[in-house]
C-alpha cells in the first residue's frame, strides 16, 4: 500500500526498527499536516528513545507529542516543546554551536541534531556505530540512512550556522 508522499511503511524503517524516512509517514497528520511534511521531530524523538531501549511505540510518540499542542496549527517543532517531550522518558543535554555540539558526540550514544535543511528547520536522529562514526536518519531522500563522522556530517549537511544537539550517552564512550 503506498502512503502520502511515495513509499510503503514498511520502507520507512531500517531493520533495527528506527523510522529512517518520513516521506512514508504521509497518511499520519501532525499538527495538522502530514508527517510527510512535517514529521521530522516526532520522528527524532521517537529515534532516539529507540537508541536508548526506551519503549515507546512510534504511534505513541506521534500522538503524545501532537497532544501537547494546545492549538492545532501547522508549524515546526519547537526545540522547547522537543525537551519537555524527552524529559517525560529520559534525560539529556543540549549543545548549541558546532564546536559544542562536536564535544558532545564524543560521548553521545544517540542524539537529535537541529539544523538548517534545504532552508528549512530539520530535526535529524542519530546513533553511534563505532568510534567516531554515527549512523543518521531521515536527512532528505538518497540519505534515509547513512554513516558519517560527525564533523563531516555538519560540514556536509550543516551549512547555516544555526546548530543545536540533544545527546545522551555515556563517557565510556569517549573517543580520543
Amino acid at each position: 500500500m503506498d502512503w502520502i508522499g511515495g513509499g510503503n511503511m514498511q520502507q520507512g524503517f531500517s531493520p533495527e526498527g528506527y523510522i529512517i524516512d518520513q516521506n512514508c509517514f504521509g497518511a499520519y497528520r501532525y499538527r495538522t499536516i502530514p508527517s510527510s511534511i512535517n514529521g521530522c521531530g516526532w520522528i527524532a524523538a521517537f529515534d532516539f528513545l529507540h537508541a536508548l531501549a526506551i519503549p515507546v511505540t512510534w504511534r505513541q510518540v506521534l500522538s503524545e507529542m501532537d497532544a501537547m499542542y494546545p492549538v492545532k496549527e501547522p508549524g515546526p517543532t519547537p526545540d522547547e516543546f522537543l525537551y519537555q517531550y524527552l524529559l517525560r522518558y529520559t534525560s539529556f543535554t543540549v549543545s548549541y554551536g558546532k564546536k559544542a555540539v562536536l564535544r558532545a558526540s564524543y560521548t553521545a550514544q544517540a542524539g537529535i541534531l537541529r539544523y538548517w535543511e534545504e532552508g528549512e528547520p530539520h530535526f535529524v536522529p542519530f546513533v553511534r556505530q563505532e568510534q567516531k562514526l554515527f549512523r543518521f536518519f531521515n536527512v532528505i531522500d538518497g540519505m534515509e540512512d547513512c554513516t558519517f563522522t560527525m564533523s563531516e556530517f555538519i560540514k556536509q549537511r550543516c551549512v547555516v550556522p544555526v546548530l543545536r544537539a540533544v545527546t545522551a550517552g555515556s563517557k565510556e564512550l569517549i573517543v580520543r
